[in-house]
C-alpha cells in the first residue's frame, strides 16, 4: 500500500483540532459515549491509527492503560507533545495492516477509528480488521470507523459544492444511477455504504453490538451547530444521541462507528 498521499495530507492538516470545534466534537462525544459503555476497571486499550491522540489521551487521563499506533510521524510528534506526565500511554509508528509487534488476545478495547478511511481495497480493509480482531481478547470489543459516501455527497457535493457531482459522475467516481462512490488513494478518503461494511464483516467471528451514525446530520448543518448556545447544543446532543442508531438516519451521516465483539472460542 502506497502511504505517500496519507503522509502528505496529515503533514499539512490540523488533525489535532478536527474534533475540537463544536460541530466536530459531536463525532468525538458520540464515539466516547459508546466506548465508555464497555470500559471496565483495568481495561487494556489499543488505538490503531491514533492520529494526534484525541481518544488515546482522553482514555489515558481517565486512568486506563493505552497502547497507540500511528503511521504518520508528524502526528506522533503532536501526540507526544500532548502527553501528560501521569498518562499510562505508549505511542509507536506502525501500520494498521501489520500489528505483528503485538501478541494475540491482548486488549479489552480496540479502536480502529482512522485507518479504514484510507484503505481502498477489500483485501486491505479486511487485513486491518483481521489484525484488530487478532490483538483483541475473546469477548473484547472493537470500534471500527468509516466515512459514509451519502453524508459526504450531500454535504461536500450538493450543499457546499466542494465536490463537483456532475464531474464525478462523468469520471466514473460516482455511479450514475445509484450514486455509489468509488474512491482512489488520490481522493484521500474511502467512501462506503453500510452494505459495503456488512460485506467486509461477514467473514469474521464477531457479533455486532452497535452501528452508530457518529455525527448524523451535524456536518451538513455545521454552521447552525456552531452558532448554538450551550443550552441548545446540549439539547441537540440529546437529540443526536437518541437518534444515532435509527436505521432511517444511518445513511445521511458523514461518519459511522461499527462496534462489534470478538466471539469467545
Amino acid at each position: 500500500m502506497d502511504t505517500t498521499y496519507i503522509v502528505n495530507f496529515y503533514n499539512n492538516y490540523d488533525e489535532d483540532n478536527r474534533l475540537v470545534t463544536r460541530h466536530g466534537s459531536v463525532e468525538f462525544l458520540t464515539t466516547m459515549r459508546y466506548i465508555e459503555k464497555f470500559l471496565k476497571p483495568n481495561s487494556k486499550i489499543i488505538e490503531i491509527g491514533a492520529g494526534t491522540g484525541r481518544y488515546s489521551h482522553a482514555l489515558a487521563r481517565q486512568g486506563y492503560a493505552v497502547d497507540s499506533v500511528e503511521l504518520v510521524e508528524h502526528n506522533i510528534e503532536v501526540f507526544q507533545k500532548n502527553t501528560l506526565p501521569n498518562e499510562t500511554v505508549t505511542i509507536r509508528q506502525g501500520n494498521a495492516m501489520d500489528l505483528s509487534v503485538f501478541g494475540d488476545n491482548q486488549y479489552d478495547i480496540t479502536l480502529l477509528l482512522g485507518p479504514l478511511y484510507h484503505l481502498y481495497s477489500k483485501e486491505d480493509k479486511q487485513q486491518a480488521l483481521r489484525e484488530a480482531i487478532r490483538v483483541t481478547k475473546p469477548g473484547g470489543v472493537i470500534f471500527a470507523a468509516y466515512v459514509i459516501s451519502d453524508g459526504c455527497l450531500l454535504d461536500e457535493g450538493f450543499h457546499r459544492g466542494n465536490i463537483n457531482v456532475m464531474e464525478y459522475i462523468q469520471d466514473g467516481l460516482i455511479e450514475r444511477e445509484t450514486f455509489a462512490a468509488k474512491s482512489e488513494p488520490k481522493d484521500l478518503f474511502e467512501l462506503v455504504r453500510k452494505e459495503d461494511i456488512d460485506e467486509l464483516m461477514s467473514v469474521f467471528p464477531v457479533t455486532r453490538l452497535h452501528y452508530v451514525a457518529t455525527d448524523g446530520c451535524t456536518l451538513l448543518m455545521r454552521e447552525a451547530v456552531d452558532a448554538m448556545d450551550d443550552e441548545m447544543f446540549q439539547l441537540y446532543l440529546k437529540y443526536h444521541f437518541s437518534t444515532c442508531e435509527r436505521e432511517d438516519f444511518l445513511g445521511v451521516t458523514s461518519h459511522v462507528v461499527d462496534v462489534f465483539q470478538k466471539r469467545s472460542v
